[in-house]
Order: C-alpha cells, then sequence, then structure tokens
C-alpha cells in the first residue's frame, strides 16, 4: 500500500482507538460499578451538545430541544449516508457530544462498527430502531432487512420525533416537560403537514401516479400516499444498477406514457439519463421533472434546509411534474 493511502488509514484507526480502545472498567472490580451510557443523565453545562449522522435527526433535535441544545450533522446537503464514512474529524465530533442520534435500520452502513463502540463510552441511540415492526418495509430484494429511509412517511417521522423527544427527556430530566411541549407543538406541525401532502398528491389523477427516481428511496413515500414508486437501484446506493432494469423501466415508462422522471441530490444522475435516452429511442419522450431530496436536504437557502421545506420542496416538485 502507499504511504499516503496508509497515513489516513493509520490516523483514523488511531482516532478510533482513542474513542473506543479504553478497557471496560466495569468488569474491574476495584473500580466499582459505573452507570451505563445509555442511562447516563446530562450534569453538565447548557447547551447540551447533539452530534447526529443526517440533517433530517438533526432537525428533529433542533426543533424539540430548542435552545437547551446544540446540533451538529455530521452529513451534510448532497451527501449518501449508505456510501459515508466517518473521518477522523468525524470521530473527533462523536467524543466530544453530549448525545449522538443516528438513523439505525443499517443505512449508516458504513459507520455501523464506530457507532457500536462509541455507544460503549457515550449515550448513543439509534432513533428509527424503536418504531414498530408493522409499519416498516421490508422489500424482499433487501435480504430480510428494513427500509431505513423512513423520514418519507411524514406520519411515521412523527413517531421518530417522539422518540427524540423521550431521549432529551431521559438524558436531562429537570427539562422533561419543556421538551414535551415542543414536541407537541411541533408534531402538531407534521402532522398537519402529513395532511397537506395527502390534499396535494390528491391532486394527481391516480393512473398518473408513477415515479420513477434513481434509488428506491421513497417507498414509504409511495405506501402512505399512493404513489407507484419504483427506483433504478434497491434501497442501498451501493448497488450498481444492471442494463437489464434499465431496460424494464424503459419498457413501463412506454407502455405506461409516463411524462417524467426524477433525479435525486445525493445520487448520480447517469441511470435517470439513461432512461431518458433509453425512451426518446423508442419514440416516447419523457423529461426529467426535477431534483427531489431523498438521504440528505437541501443546503442552506433552498428551502430545503429543513425537514418541512424538505417534504414541500419534493412534493411540489412531484405533483408539477407528474399532474
Amino acid at each position: 500500500m502507499p504511504l499516503r493511502s496508509f497515513f489516513p488509514l493509520l490516523l483514523l484507526g488511531l482516532a478510533l482507538a482513542c474513542a473506543c480502545g479504553s478497557p471496560d472498567t466495569s468488569e474491574n472490580p476495584a473500580s466499582g460499578a459505573e452507570p451505563s451510557p445509555q442511562t447516563a443523565t446530562f450534569d453538565g453545562e447548557y447547551p447540551i451538545r447533539v452530534v447526529t449522522t443526517t440533517g433530517m435527526i438533526a432537525d428533529l433535535a433542533r426543533e424539540i430541544g430548542g435552545e437547551r441544545v446544540r446540533v451538529e450533522a455530521l452529513m451534510g446537503p448532497g451527501v449518501d449516508p449508505h456510501l459515508y464514512k466517518a473521518s477522523t474529524d468525524d470521530v473527533s465530533r462523536l467524543r466530544g457530544a453530549d448525545l449522538i442520534l443516528y438513523n439505525g435500520l443499517h443505512l449508516e452502513g458504513k459507520m455501523a462498527d464506530v457507532l457500536e463502540r462509541l455507544s460503549k463510552r457515550q449515550p448513543t441511540f439509534a432513533v428509527a430502531d424503536q418504531l414498530p415492526a408493522e409499519k416498516l418495509r421490508t422489500p424482499p430484494e433487501f435480504q430480510g432487512l428494513h427500509d431505513p429511509h423512513v423520514w418519507f412517511d411524514v406520519a411515521l417521522w412523527a413517531r421518530v420525533g417522539g422518540r427524540v423527544a423521550d431521549l432529551l427527556a431521559e438524558f436531562d430530566p429537570a427539562n422533561a416537560a419543556e421538551y414535551a411541549a415542543r414536541a407537541k407543538e411541533y408534531l402538531d406541525r407534521l402532522n398537519a403537514l402529513d395532511a397537506w401532502v395527502r390534499d396535494r398528491i390528491a391532486t394527481i389523477p391516480e393512473p398518473q401516479r408513477v415515479m420513477i427516481t434513481a434509488h428506491d428511496a421513497f417507498g414509504y413515500f409511495g405506501a402512505a400516499y399512493d404513489v407507484e414508486v419504483m427506483g433504478i437501484q434497491g434501497l442501498s446506493t451501493e448497488s450498481e444498477a444492471g442494463v437489464r432494469r434499465v431496460n424494464e423501466l424503459v419498457d413501463l415508462l412506454v407502455a405506461r406514457e409516463v411524462k417524467a422522471v426524477f433525479i435525486e441530490s445525493s445520487v448520480s444522475d447517469k441511470n435517470i439519463r439513461a432512461l431518458v435516452e433509453g425512451s426518446a429511442a423508442r419514440g416516447h419522450a419523457v423529461r426529467i421533472g426535477g431534483q427531489l431530496y431523498s438521504d440528505a436536504m437541501g443546503p442552506a437557502g433552498s428551502g430545503a434546509d429543513h425537514y418541512e421545506g424538505m417534504i414541500r420542496h419534493n412534493v411540489e416538485t412531484i405533483v408539477g411534474a407528474l399532474r
């Protein structure tokens, strides 16, 4: 291995060793019993330092935590969480957190080892892992695992918001009532957003509610709001789309006279453009209906840089292209 490739790996290994390699003193009789990191309560100075993986979780923590939290998301606009690997700087930020919140359900697959090790020394929680199993999608192609893109069902994401409120209250019980009040206000807004999405999607005639995107991130959206959703790639962008899959979708676009397909902000548009070209070769004009925010929110100032704005942008883009 060239030295220039070796040194970044060495630095990451050293950071992980510092973050996660300390001996487990709870097994040492001389050290005395210590509380589990998952039951620790806050005894420091405000604001509470919360580090999240995705921007969607960060938005929940800010809305519910208010001025009592300082929230930082590791993954910014345009970042694909399926492929994201923690840098040495990320590990430092995670180590400095009072509370770590991540999605779970294997969304952050390449960070799993880091998060597992950190959970042994500080409060670290997968906020979507405790959703009821009957509410989770388990597509056969995902080999028995759940679809992690739960934020696209707004009502389901509101449940995740309730989980974040509970975690903040457990960690900082002195201010539990404040977190509960802020959560109620925010979750009421999400319930109104859910109703708005239903109303807007209902304006698309049913035969035209066919939504094709770069990867299968919108399955919860389709199930919740009666839209037929298909992705070129599977649930994870790690899988490469094959020629056979592209041809299948071109056949569908032509046969059903679908008007538009959609690119995603965090996924290459190469395969979507192949659909447009393949349809044109078959005599059917398909346009790119716009860019959707799937695994990451939009940049600052885009209007999609918070969860509600992200959902509204996506819905208006879908309705405008398919109606």
